[in-house]
């Protein structure tokens, strides 16, 4: 595994923008798919190109991991996992660390990023955008997989309900994130009759340890977070539980969508798969960090049910999945 510090930068999708080699609009089924990418068997993502001339094979494969926390965090963390993808597929694989899920999915739609695990909220326009194919989460040892949106605020802040909100602030993430802002807004106004601006103070932290930390350093009033991540960072010693109070839980959503660009030759993302399902937690590094919110295992799933509710929540907020 090689790490290169280097880092895959930019803050707004830039979707309008010429891609090198990109393929032009073809005369297919493709559903909400940009017009690059064609859905014939209806499953919602991109299928493999059927042209050879449109198939890659690159001889160093890119992966990144989301961007939702710290990203220094992982540089250790997957190492083993990348040798072993880079022994199962015969490439060199090098780990790139990602600013923003903006700058994560620009990189993918532009032949810069061959697998990657995108966050919840993200994992849409990554299908829809850039030709990501997702085909595996985390999950614990007995199957269940997912995390809650909660809504935090700190002990004596004078909100004890979701209702308090009303006339302070509430802080977000980024506007891609599922729990950092897609769930809670559309809870906020469906439940409670809640809007940003009018009601309370939008603030966006950029990451979900951001809005943790800025909760129990009192930075910020209450924030919209994914409640693994905060299991994470209380293992690891970041804050006390007791540092925050939880006033919502929501539904169990999907975690991170782990799956590759979808122009890679079929034989490679085969063997992509391949590793991520054989490959052993035991012992290692990504073990020690993701139990913490009890996963070990990568399982398999198919974004065309697994994703339902949150596209269904992009609905409710009337996110459109437009590249252009």
């Amino acid at each position: 595994m090689k790490l290169t510090t280097q880092l895959l930068t930019g803050a707004v999708f830039a979707f309008g923008m010429a891609i090198s080699g990109a393929a032009s609009a073809q005369d297919c089924e493709r559903g909400t798919l940009d017009d690059r990418f064609c859905d014939v068997d209806g499953d919602l993502i991109a299928d493999i190109p059927t042209d050879p001339a449109d198939l890659v094979d690159p001889d160093t494969l890119i992966f990144t991991y989301t961007p939702v926390e710290d990203p220094s965090v992982y540089v250790s963390v997957w190492g083993e996992f990348m040798d072993h993808m880079a022994a199962v597929t015969g490439k060199k694989v090098e780990q790139f660390l990602v600013q923003s899920n903006a700058a994560q999915i620009e990189a993918m739609r532009s032949g810069r990023l061959h697998v990657a695990g995108f966050n919840t909220g993200s994992n849409p326009l990554a299908v829809n955008c850039a030709g990501f194919r997702p085909f595996t989460i985390m999950a614990s040892l007995d199957g269940h997989f997912g995390y809650e949106m909660e809504i935090l605020t700190y002990p004596g802040s004078g909100i004890e309900k979701v209702e308090d909100i009303k006339g302070g602030q509430l802080a977000f993430t980024s506007p891609t994130s599922n729990s950092g802002f897609k769930a809670p807004s559309a809870i906020l106004k469906g439940e409670y009759d809640l809007l940003p601006e009018r009601d309370f103070e939008p603030v966006f932290s950029g990451k979900h340890d951001n809005s943790i930390m800025g909760v129990a350093n009192q930075d910020y009033m209450a924030a919209s977070i994914a409640n693994s991540v905060l299991s994470r960072m209380i293992a690891r010693g970041e804050l006390e539980e007791d540092d925050v109070v939880s006033i919502y839980k929501s539904q169990t959503f999907p975690t991170t969508g782990f799956g590759v660009a979808h122009n890679l030759t079929p034989e490679l993302q085969a063997k992509i798969q391949e590793a991520f399902f054989t490959f052993e937690w035991d012992g290692t590094a990504l073990q020690a960090e993701f139990e913490k919110s009890n996963e070990g295992q990568f399982l398999p799933m198919n974004y065309k049910e697994f994703w339902d509710v949150i596209r269904k929540i992009d609905a409710a907020n009337g996110v459109e999945y437009s590249c252009s």
